[in-house]
């Protein structure tokens, strides 16, 4: 099987830590060095030449593709073909025992003139330009630190079995650097072992099951196997965009709403913790390269959510019976909100409270106490919460006057706070409750009302816009960075104009 050239690290059935693996991992990390010698030219050389020796060519290859797919996920296949090339070029000429000492710094020089040329055959990235203004280290720091936003919306959909032994039997080589590009750059948020584990998992049954004399049997046996794997890739690249996007307090109040939704009838003290736990983990291992760190602190996490709640809620105890605590929280994370208890309304905090060293625990609070009341708002609108409060204690709490500042922006947002939750709520209980067909006649419905005078070609483009809008965003899941501009775009009206506080 290696000798039709398949990396063996990907292809092999470890699962357990190894020299190779730690390797890998290191590489992962130097390779953003490739332009770069801030830890000092002979480090750089020294190590990547170690790690070339120690994984070869091929999987020092393999591993290139990953990490530069991963920071840069926007690129085309064609771009990170050339950019891998030019690196594995570089590493096996100046990795040579005879190669000369200024080889790899040379090489590296090289590399970046290349980046600044014009017609550059590198990924494009709106920064090369003023990287490629400055000269010599201070310009390979600047393209090393260069990465692509993340994919919000993965474009990775696993084609047929019938397909991927198609393209796997053409030109077994192409495919795994094809999957190997598409996979870790639209997951390019979980962490390199997760990707790692996943690619690897993946490859070993494509290359087993596509000469197996029964494939259709050996697919799902292997794809029950490497479920785990699969759904902790996406999981972990959907917890570590939001930790990239929304940093960890913030991730802290998002996954604090997610649980009010969840279990409403639970109290702040109960859940507030287990916030606080899960923001820790993902702080820990959205970029650790420790190979179980994710598996091993979310199984932990996950036996503590279902200590504190599965016998206070029959759907967290259906979810915490099974022993395998990672699907254990892929059952958690995938219940659907409840429906909304009635409750008096939200007490907001008193001035003094939202200036006082406390003030991130009592809007927090507010905020949680919103979301029990509210089931079906995702956190992407309630974020915007979260910020508007944060933005108000920011301008009030060092005001000369602060009472006045927040006397103020409390009166206003008691004018925008209702009609914006009054739409959000509206919208994403439809797009929830009814198919998607009667969701757009209701929609269609509703902007009939509201624009009389509208052409009916304006009609269907708005209706489009905000399914769309709907589809994408009222996920418990919706991708944070995206949806943000949106929500502001679409609810916009519930305010007035440019002085929103929520826009």
């Amino acid at each position: 099987m290696l000798g039709m050239g398949f990396p063996a690290l990907l292809f092999g059935r470890r699962r357990k830590t190894n020299p190779t693996m730690r390797a890998a991992l290191t590489l992962l990390l130097l390779l953003a060095a490739v332009h770069a010698e801030h830890r000092g030219r002979a480090y750089v050389r020294d190590k990547v030449c170690q790690e070339f020796k120690t994984l070869g060519k091929e999987n020092f290859r393999t591993l290139t593709i990953i990490a530069n797919s991963r920071k840069y996920s926007n690129a085309t296949f064609e771009e990170i073909n050339h950019l891998v090339h030019e690196i594995v070029s570089l590493a096996e000429t100046c990795c040579a025992d005879n190669a000369d000492p200024s080889c790899y710094d040379a090489g590296s020089s090289a590399l970046s003139a290349k980046s600044c040329s014009k017609g550059s055959p590198f990924p494009a990235h709106p920064g090369t330009a003023g990287c490629c203004a400055h000269e010599g280290l201070e310009q390979k720091l600047c393209l090393a630190a260069l990465r692509h936003p993340p994919q919000e919306l993965p474009r990775y959909v696993q084609p047929s079995n019938e397909e991927l032994c198609q393209a796997f039997k053409k030109d077994p080589k192409d495919f795994a650097d094809r999957f190997l590009y598409e996979y870790a750059s639209s997951y390019s948020e979980a962490p390199l072992p997760v990707l790692l584990g996943s690619t690897r998992t993946f490859l070993s049954m494509v290359s087993t099951c596509c000469i197996s004399p029964m494939p259709t049997a050996c697919f799902l046996k292997e794809k029950l196997e490497r479920k785990s794997f699969s759904l902790l890739t996406l999981m972990s690249n959907r917890a570590c965009s939001r930790f990239m996007a929304y940093g960890k307090d913030k991730l802290t109040f998002s996954y604090l709403t997610s649980l009010a939704q969840k279990m409403p009838s639970a109290s702040f003290e109960d859940l507030f913790p287990l916030s606080e736990d899960a923001a820790e983990v993902f702080s820990q291992c959205c970029d650790s390269v420790a190979e179980d760190c994710m598996q091993k602190k979310l199984s932990e996490h996950t036996a503590k959510v279902c200590a504190a709640l599965s016998a206070r809620d029959e759907r967290f105890a259906d979810c915490c019976k099974g022993k395998n605590l990672m699907q254990n929280y892929f059952c958690i994370s995938a219940l659907p909100p409840a429906l909304a208890p009635k409750l008096p309304e939200a007490q907001k905090p008193t001035s003094e409270q939202l200036c006082s060293e406390d003030a991130a625990r009592h809007a927090k609070r507010y905020l949680f106490e919103l979301a029990q009341r509210h089931t079906n708002i995702p956190d992407v609108f309630l974020s915007k919460l979260y910020d508007a409060t944060e933005n108000v204690r920011e301008e009030c709490c060092f005001a000369k006057d602060a009472s006045t500042c927040l006397d103020s922006k409390r009166q206003k947002m008691g004018k925008e706070l209702p009609p914006f939750l009054e739409k959000a709520n509206r919208l994403c209980r439809q797009y929830t409750e009814l198919t998607f067909l009667d969701f757009k006649k209701r929609l269609r419905d509703s902007l009939t009302q509201t624009m009389p005078a509208a052409s009916p070609e304006l009609l269907e483009q708005l209706v489009e816009q905000r399914a769309d809008f709907a589809s994408t965003c009222c996920s418990p899941n919706s991708p944070p960075l995206f949806c943000a501009s949106k929500v502001s775009s679409e609810l916009g009206d519930a305010c007035d104009g440019g002085s929103c506080l929520l826009g």
